[in-house]
């Protein structure tokens, strides 16, 4: 061993002993003398997981194409149009927007023909357009 490397190795005691010190000793230790086979099993069963959950996403985010544009699923609302379609007014309360939402209809179409008759509704009965 020469003198050079001899040098080197103290030092590198030095630097290990002085972050020893400031940060303890498990900034110094070698990670793989902490690894065991419990922990590779562990290990292996998360990637197995994040896979899953990666693959079940990607099922999800289905496209579709619109107008020669394919796009999210998600990204597309249930309804485009600010009309209700059972008497076509057009809808400027948000009362009407949150009967829109729930129920396919404005608020005055629920007052007239849903309310108390939900189930029916619900079933796919819709009033004969006028």
């Amino acid at each position: 061993m020469s003198i050079k490397s001899k040098h080197n190795i103290e030092y590198i005691g030095k630097v290990e002993k002085a972050i020893s010190d400031k940060y303890g000793q498990e900034a110094v230790v070698n990670p793989r003398s902490l690894w065991d086979e419990e922990k590779e099993k562990e290990y292996k069963e998360q990637v197995r997981e994040n896979a899953e959950k990666y693959y079940k996403k990607d099922e999800d985010s289905d496209v579709i194409e619109n107008n020669g544009i394919f796009i999210s699923k998600k990204l597309l609302n249930k309804r485009n149009s600010s009309s209700c379609d059972v008497c076509n007014k057009y809808m400027l309360d948000i009362r009407d927007k949150v009967f829109m939402a729930k129920w396919e209809c404005c608020h005055e179409c629920y007052v007239k023909w849903v309310e108390d008759r939900e189930e029916r509704w619900l079933s796919g009965w819709k009033p004969k357009k006028e």
